[in-house]
C-alpha cells in the first residue's frame, strides 16, 4: 500500500511540475491569468513557470501585425471628397493591458479602425487634394502615424506605420475633374496650333518673298544675258552683210527656207517672187 502511495505522489508531482512548465517562443508572448484574472505578462523567450491548475496562459502575437481597412471617405480642405483606402503595421506592445482592454487581435481591429480613420480625417482635412495624393502625403502619413500611436498606447497597441495604397475620387468628381483636364488639354492644343498656324504663315510669307527676289533676279539676268546675245548676233550679222552683202543675203535666204518649208508647207506665189529666186535653175 505504502509502494502505491508513493507512485501516486510521484505521478502527481510529475503532473504539477509538467502543468507548471512553459516554453514561451520568441515570437510570442504571454499573459498569465489566475482564476480569470490577468495577473503578469511573460515576453521574453525561454523556460517559464506557471501554477498548475490555478493558472492558465493566453499567448499573443509579438510579431508586427497588419491592419488593412476598407475604404472611406475623406473630405480635404478645398471641399472635395476623396476616397482613401489604407493599411497599418502594429504590434502588441503591452499584453496585459491589451487583454484588458481588447480581449483579442480580432476584436482590436474595429479599435483601430476609429483611431487610424480619425487622425486621418483630421490630417487630411487640413490640407488640398493635390497636397494629399502628391506633395506632402509623406509627411502627413508620418503625423498621423505618430498621433495614432498616442492614441493607441492605452489599449497596449503601437501603430509603427500607417500608409495610403490608393486615393480616388469618387465617381462624379472623377468626371468632373476629367472634363476640366480635357478642356485644359484642349485649351493647350488650341494655343499649340495657333502657334502654329501663325509660324506657318511667316514662313510662308518669307518663302514667296524669297521666291519672287529669285525670280525677279533670273528674269533680270535672263533679260541682260538675251540684250546681250542680240547685241552680239545683230553685230555680226552687220559684220557679214558689210563683208559680203551677196552671201549674207544668200544665206540668210537658206535660213528662211529651213524655217518655213517642210512636207506640210504650202505657198502661193508667182514664179517671179524674188523669195524664190534661189530655187529656180539658171541655165
Amino acid at each position: 500500500m505504502r509502494n502505491v502511495s508513493a507512485v501516486i505522489l510521484a505521478i502527481l508531482v510529475l503532473l504539477f511540475i509538467y502543468g507548471g512548465i512553459m516554453i514561451v517562443d520568441e515570437t510570442e508572448q504571454i499573459v498569465i491569468v489566475q482564476l480569470g484574472k490577468p495577473v503578469r505578462n511573460i515576453t521574453e523567450p525561454g523556460l517559464n513557470f506557471k501554477l498548475p491548475f490555478i493558472q492558465s496562459a493566453t499567448v499573443f502575437e509579438k510579431r508586427l501585425l497588419e491592419y488593412d481597412s476598407a475604404p472611406n471617405t475623406i473630405l480635404t480642405e478645398d471641399k472635395k471628397n476623396l476616397i482613401l483606402d489604407n493599411y497599418a503595421q502594429w504590434r502588441i506592445s503591452d499584453p496585459l493591458k491589451f487583454m484588458q482592454t481588447m480581449r483579442t487581435e480580432a476584436l482590436a481591429q474595429p479599435r483601430l479602425d476609429d483611431i487610424i480613420y480619425s487622425n486621418l480625417r483630421v490630417q487630411l482635412g487640413t490640407h488640398l487634394m493635390h497636397e494629399i495624393v502628391s506633395t506632402m502625403r509623406d509627411s502627413l502619413m508620418h503625423k498621423v502615424t505618430v498621433n495614432a500611436n498616442r492614441d493607441a498606447q492605452e489599449y497596449g497597441i503601437d501603430i509603427i506605420d500607417v500608409r495610403i495604397k490608393r486615393a480616388d475620387l469618387p465617381k462624379e468628381n472623377e468626371n468632373a475633374v476629367f472634363d476640366r483636364m480635357k478642356a485644359e488639354r484642349e485649351r493647350m492644343a488650341k494655343g499649340f496650333r495657333s502657334e502654329g498656324e501663325e509660324e506657318a504663315v511667316k514662313i510662308r510669307a518669307e518663302t514667296d518673298k524669297d521666291r519672287e527676289i529669285i525670280l525677279s533676279e533670273a528674269y533680270k539676268d535672263a533679260q541682260i544675258i538675251r540684250g546681250e546675245g542680240e547685241a552680239q548676233a545683230i553685230k555680226i550679222y552687220a559684220d557679214a552683210f558689210q563683208s559680203d552683202p551677196d552671201f549674207y543675203e544668200f544665206v540668210r535666204t537658206m535660213e528662211a527656207y529651213e524655217e518655213i518649208f517642210d512636207e506640210n508647207t504650202k505657198l502661193v506665189l508667182t514664179p517671179e517672187s524674188e523669195f524664190l529666186k534661189y530655187l529656180k535653175s539658171n541655165k
